[in-house]
């Protein structure tokens, strides 16, 4: 069997079980109760992992941080729908905290009725589609992707792909991971399995 630069990082990752998106019942972020399943919990990685690095595996819905080579803790995410996920290895290029928010180009073109009226930018705050913290995501050659793991206003979505591309995490959890990595982490995004 030839191994992809996908079985490379997946065996290192800790074994989890897929997360399963509940049904969307409206109601507001503050009245949601995250499922126990959707915990941070600690992990343990078959392969030395580089401490401080942040590795999304989109089949699961998961974000790991890994602590040491050894060790990490596992977020439960949201990721882009469709061919709207990017994969790749980045690099922590920026944080900030209740960000402010600008739609691209392209997610003005998709959508220009839900999107155009923001073309200057929306003040962070609780309905920023941001949510409370942001992690922007740089490539090789120090430019922004305009890749965000961020909050999110709308946490019943974790555990789905709805966004525009971003992963998304709970805002508590955001808020935590926030404070553990630092600028210049190494981050990648493993590519989706063929079928999902």
């Amino acid at each position: 069997m030839t191994f992809t630069r996908r079985h490379f990082f997946a065996a290192g990752l800790a074994t989890a079980l897929p997360l399963r998106a509940f049904a969307h019942v409206e109601q507001s972020a503050e009245d949601w109760v995250v499922p126990e399943e959707f915990l941070p919990r600690p992990v343990r990685f078959s392969e030395p992992q580089t401490p401080g690095a942040l590795i999304v595996d989109p089949d699961y819905f998961a974000l790991y941080h890994a602590l040491t080579e050894r060790r990490g803790m596992q977020y439960s995410v949201g990721i882009g729908r469709g061919n709207l996920y990017e994969s790749g290895a980045f690099t922590l290029g920026a944080k900030k905290e209740w960000p402010s928010w600008t739609p691209t180009r392209d997610m003005i073109a998709r959508d220009p009725e839900q999107y155009a009226k923001w073309a200057d930018g929306m003040p962070g705050g609780p309905k920023n589609p941001l949510g409370a913290r942001a992690l922007y995501l740089f490539d090789d050659l120090g430019n922004d992707t305009f890749l965000r793991i961020h909050g999110t206003p709308e946490p019943w979505t974790i555990g789905s792909a709805v966004s525009n591309g971003c992963v998304r995490l709970v805002n508590q959890h955001i808020i935590e991971l926030y404070d553990l990595v630092d600028i210049g982490a190494p981050v990648l995004l493993l590519p989706k399995s063929e079928g999902t």
